[in-house]
């Protein structure tokens, strides 16, 4: 039987094959970005008293009333966005299923949607799936900042939507506010809508801080903004995010969720609901945790020829493979590291619409636990002499 011609179109996901390769040859695992810890106490102990208090059965499918009105204090605390907890937020099967949503709720087959390269790989499959045309908008190295003349280049009459990824995986960058309102000058003059991915919202490092695309004049009405538990509660297996925008694009989306997963686990979203509210130097201590991990593993790099571009968020780092592989491609020199060297990173170049543009740029997560990164650490100085 014959599949169809769309599903034979996608490989295997780099990070299933990186992680197969990094358990094989028995390397540390910095690709595939979960944390090697769990999430707060208080978050698991949140959860199991949903499961013994009798949360079992699904949820109200937009999300429960508890989790919804967390999102939208925490939005309101953070940033300042005002957001009806019954209208405006829908709970779905993680960010992931919020973005498949978002496109399904706002894109006709053939209109085109801008995508910031190098983007998480999920981004162009959903685009595809959805019968849209993805456009790609590449973000240079070394500061992988917005051109604001490069995106305008590549709209036309067909351009709908423009997703965006700030803190941005997997380059790390913070969009700035110039960025950000160039953005928004963009989607405001073509009526254009914002799907913005801002999963890594509290990954942020000194200076740089994160600034919602919503809250800009003029964005809140064509906005849908898109995050989750994974990051910031170290819960990636829970599958719990969400869409937050206006009533007219969080009702489009409510409709596609309900025939897509239906609804969320419900247990996790109480656990989810209590993390929300946790004081805020639990969130100011996820920075300087990770603000300390990052130090940790740029320090490693910087022993090796490798260029590497310190991130201003997320939990990766991204260099430039080319000083000690010049001849070699990103995805051949990953296989070589976690062959050899016994440390496992992803290639950047399945990032890209064109691979040729990232092909010696690789990513390393450092969302793992200290004695993880030291003995990666250990690992990877060993490139000071250790050469394909």
């Amino acid at each position: 039987m014959r599949s169809s011609q769309l599903a034979r179109s996608f490989a295997r996901s780099i990070f299933s094959e990186m992680s197969a390769l990094a358990h094989a040859c028995g390397a540390i695992n910095l690709g595939q970005g979960y944390p090697d810890f769990d999430p707060p106490p208080q978050l698991r102990d949140a959860a199991c008293n949903a499961i013994q208090h009798g949360h079992n059965q699904y949820a109200v499918s937009h999300g429960e009333r508890v989790l919804r009105h967390a999102i939208a204090s925490h939005a309101a605390h953070w940033y300042g966005q005002q957001l009806d907890p019954e209208t405006d937020i829908c709970v779905t099967c993680g960010a992931s299923e919020a973005l498949w949503c978002a496109l399904q709720a706002v894109v006709e087959p053939g209109d085109e949607v801008i995508v910031l390269e190098p983007s998480f790989d999920v981004y162009v499959p959903d685009v595809l799936m959805v019968r849209a045309i993805p456009v790609p908008v590449v973000l240079e190295p070394p500061t992988f900042r917005l051109d604001p003349e490069r995106l305008r280049s590549r709209l036309t009459k067909r351009t709908r939507a423009i997703i965006v990824n700030t803190p941005q995986n997997p380059t790390g960058h913070v969009f700035s506010i110039e960025e950000l309102q160039a953005i928004a000058q963009v989607c405001i003059e073509h009526d254009l809508v914002a799907i913005v991915d801002e999963v890594y919202e509290h990954i942020t490092f000194e200076p740089h801080e994160h600034i919602r695309l919503a809250t800009l004049e003029g964005m809140s009405q064509r906005t849908i903004t898109i995050s989750s538990a994974a990051k910031t509660f170290a819960a990636t297996g829970w599958k719990c995010g969400w869409a937050l925008g206006p009533e007219p694009l969080i009702s489009a989306i409510r409709r596609v969720h309900q025939f897509t997963t239906f609804a969320s686990a419900t247990p996790f979203q109480y656990a989810v609901a209590e993390g929300l509210q946790l004081p805020d130097t639990y969130f100011h201590d996820l920075r300087a945790d990770y603000t300390a991990r990052r130090a940790l593993l740029l320090e490693a790099l910087a022993e090796t020829p490798l260029v590497v571009f310190p991130p201003e968020g997320t939990y990766y780092v991204v260099a430039d493979i080319s000083p000690v592989a010049p001849e070699m491609s990103g995805y051949q020199w990953c296989r070589w590291l976690a062959q050899t060297v016994g440390v496992a990173a992803i290639p950047l170049e399945v990032f890209y619409h064109d691979p040729a543009v990232g092909r010696s740029l690789v990513r390393f997560a450092f969302c793992k636990q200290e004695e993880t990164l030291r003995a990666a650490a250990e690992r990877i100085v060993e490139l000071r002499t250790a050469t394909p």
